[in-house]
């Protein structure tokens, strides 16, 4: 028996529906349905457009109905991380879902003069110097009175919150509880020693539920509604990462980096290794086997997104493979950013950001829309090897390969850029690797994949990869120099 299951994969800048038809052993995969995502700012909040992307899910349902595939088995939806939604008591929205673009430093001061850095981090796994994590959001929106967190019966992370609109079915599955710094990766529970010394709403927080749960059937009047059988929604790792890192086809020791916005570089351990500290940049969200991803949160390809709009907004409508041939003629290694300075995580001005920033550092200022894009492509990949040793010294051994999966391995010139910059053969593959995670996830809970291991089988499969041969140069090493010089 085939089976027909559609996986709702969410970023911060587009949406798809994906349907995948599994026999247990071949996955064919086809898009049924592709949107935009963006944030919308009012009044100088950064908030999500979710009636509009409860909409898009609904599109989706109705792309796969009209194309005549039959019955529909199951659904999974994975999102970005630490987003979430407020429901009153009558089970309605609260208020409009924000976005984590609103984080600020002030957040972070608030929380920790109460709880200190290295406290947060021994309790939850998890960065503290990250200005968007669940734990700030709350806490800022508690300091202001405000009015939905008062009127509030539950907290819904995104993806959970989606799910609950398209099943009436409520729970926080496990990877996107991980990322919200509230959960205590010890006792493996909602930490609620934090949520009470910070006075938090205990009544808000769900069931934690492992991935792979079969949470709820499509709401009657959905199916009424889109002409659909009531499929079964399988909470998967939702977090798009834990989905991701998921359908990695590796073997032996590799690290991963899931690529887009973001790069969520890291390794998997059973447990969570909380002795890094504080200030390490490594925080560690969950698998969807129930073990721990330590990973670094690296601004990935944010930098050259929000370029891109003020491109057009300048007139110069430029698709990503003419940015790309931009920076492929532009001169290497010319002038090295931090990706993850404190200026380029908000949006709006991002071109001026980068110019600003190499000036300030009396570097060569980039011009050219080349000029600037190879900048923010060659000191990702430096930072990519900053992440890698930092893996290493945690691991004690070294690490062979850099296995990147999502959207973002449609870079060619940024894969050749990582594995010159580390020194390591990069494999790439699978491009919908969150789709595709999410997808096996779906076929494991149904009962026609036993675990991680054949998931994986599966994947190695059904996917083509393409590796990356390191030319490691000593203007990369100098560079490298330059990037820690910076980053201190």
């Amino acid at each position: 028996m085939t089976r027909n299951m559609i996986a709702f994969d969410l970023g911060a800048s587009n949406g798809r529906a994906i349907l995948g038809q599994f026999d247990g052993r071949r996955l064919e995969m086809r898009e049924l349905h592709r949107f935009e995502n963006n944030y919308v700012e009012m009044n100088g909040v950064f908030y999500w457009d979710t009636p509009y992307l409860y909409s898009q899910l609904k599109e989706g349902l109705l792309a796969f109905r009209r194309g005549g595939f039959g019955e529909l088995d199951s659904f999974g939806i994975d999102t970005w991380g630490v987003d979430y939604g407020l429901l009153d008591q009558n089970g309605h929205l609260a208020g409009v879902p924000r976005s984590y673009r609103l984080g600020v430093q002030a957040d972070v001061d608030a929380v920790t003069a109460k709880i200190p850095a290295e406290e947060l981090y021994r309790r939850s796994g998890i960065d503290p110097s990250l200005t968007f994590n669940t734990l700030y959001q709350l806490c800022r929106r508690q300091r202001e009175g405000d009015a939905a967190l008062a009127a509030a019966s539950k907290l819904l992370l995104t993806p959970d919150l989606l799910g609950y609109f398209l099943t009436g079915a409520v729970g926080t599955e496990y990877t996107i509880a991980t990322t919200t710094q509230l959960y205590d990766p010890t006792a493996r529970d909602w930490d609620w020693k934090t949520i009470g010394e910070l006075g938090l709403p205990r009544h808000i927080f769900t069931e934690i539920q492992p991935s792979g749960t079969i949470r709820g059937r499509l709401r009657p009047e959905l199916c009424q509604e889109l002409g659909l059988n009531p499929a079964a929604f399988v909470a998967v790792g939702s977090h798009d990462t834990a989905s991701s890192v998921a359908a990695i086809p590796g073997r032996g020791s590799f690290a991963f980096c899931s690529s887009g916005t973001w790069s969520l570089f890291g390794v998997e351990t059973d447990r969570p290794v909380l002795e890094l500290g504080a200030d390490s940049g490594f925080s560690n969200e969950g698998t969807i086997q129930g073990g721990f991803r330590p990973l670094k949160n690296i601004i990935g390809l944010w930098i050259v997104q929000e370029c891109r709009r003020d491109w057009l907004k300048e007139g110069r409508d430029l698709s990503w493979d003419d940015i790309v041939a931009e920076a492929v003629n532009a001169a290497p290694l010319r002038s090295i950013i931090d990706t993850d300075a404190q200026e380029f995580y908000a949006g709006g001005g991002m071109a001026g950001k980068v110019q600003d920033y190499c000036a300030r550092t009396g570097q060569p200022v980039p011009e050219t829309v080349g000029e600037i894009a190879r900048c923010a492509y060659e000191s990702l990949a430096l930072k990519y090897r900053k992440a890698l040793e930092g893996l290493e010294r945690m691991k004690g051994e070294p690490i062979a390969s850099l296995n990147i999966v999502g959207g973002g391995i449609q870079n060619k010139l940024l894969n050749q850029m990582a594995a010159d910059a580390t020194g390591r053969a990069v494999v790439t593959g699978p491009i919908e690797g969150a789709a595709m995670g999410n997808l096996l996830t779906q076929a494991m809970a149904l009962g026609d994949i036993p675990d991680l291991a054949a998931l994986r089988q599966v994947v190695r499969e059904n996917v083509e990869v393409e590796t990356y041969t390191p030319n490691h140069t000593p203007a990369w090493e100098q560079a490298y120099r330059k990037l820690e010089s910076l980053m201190k």
